[in-house]
């Protein structure tokens, strides 16, 4: 329910608070981490609602998520932990993942493939809950699609975001079905229904700017710097997991030398 009381990045914070506690029932969980604004900001709200949190990395060696993550975990103090993906059984595993889901959708078996890993250390670290932000680029114009969209009007920018989370939850369940071989739960709040009813009220133009805004998600940003979440975290522009892993580059050189 909506406090008329509250202003605007107030009131989204309070629905980010609830989305959390609606969805995330134990105490102690993982949260999976880039050390981008969206990740940050599910960790600061986690760590303020008095969650048990270890964050979550992965990536190849020296790639632009662990290094980050590196510097952001410190100044949010929180506990984290890495896992570097070695490239002598990436190839195995992909394979491995691709059975499992049976698609040859690109980003699908990316997604997978990363939360995979994210499984794997999340059960070295004892933990069998691990949430995620996903959710936040669909509802808040976060892909670079969304600039194009924007030219063709308001209407095709709200028809995407429905396409985009449509997409989302298949591949949550797909990755839901990879992580339970470590007997993990991925859990996305910010994909529940409340919170999507909410954020798809809140104007266009509070999200995107136009076909030439770089940064996008700019409620969210807003709301990342009121919170206190690190300035570097708040207004850094938008890496998919995919490549800041480098799983995508990794993942194309693998079947290019099949």
């Amino acid at each position: 329910m909506v406090d008329n009381s509250l202003n605007n990045t107030d009131q989204l914070l309070l629905e980010v608070q609830n989305a959390v506690k609606s969805t995330v029932a134990g105490k102690k969980i993982g949260i999976a981490f880039s050390g981008g604004v969206d990740s940050a900001l599910i960790a600061k709200t986690c760590k303020n609602l008095s969650y048990e949190i270890t964050l979550l990395t992965i990536g190849f060696p020296g790639s632009h998520d662990i290094e980050f993550s590196k510097i952001v975990s410190k100044q949010l103090d929180i506990p984290h932990e890495i896992l570097e993906i070695q490239s002598d059984s990436f190839i195995e595993t992909a394979e491995k993942i691709k059975n499992i889901i049976k698609t040859d959708n690109l980003s699908w078996n990316e997604n997978c493939i990363a939360f995979y890993y994210v499984a794997k250390l999340a059960k070295a670290n004892d933990l069998t809950t691990v949430v995620t932000a996903n959710g936040i680029d669909e509802l808040f114009c976060g892909y670079n699609s969304y600039r194009e969209a924007i030219e063709t009007g308001e209407d095709r920018v709200m028809d995407m975001i429905d396409e985009k989370l449509k997409n989302e939850n298949k591949m949550m369940i797909a990755v839901n079905n990879v992580t339970a071989e470590f007997g993990v739960k991925i859990i996305q709040p910010f994909l529940s229904a409340n919170f999507i009813d909410y954020a798809k009220k809140i104007p266009i133009s509070e999200k995107i700017h136009g076909p030439d805004d770089m940064k996008r998600k700019h409620a969210i940003r807003a709301l990342a710097m009121d919170y206190g979440v690190p300035e570097i975290s708040a207004q850094k522009q938008k890496k998919a997991l995919q490549y800041g892993t480098q799983i995508h580059k990794s993942l194309l050189k693998s079947r290019k030398t099949s």
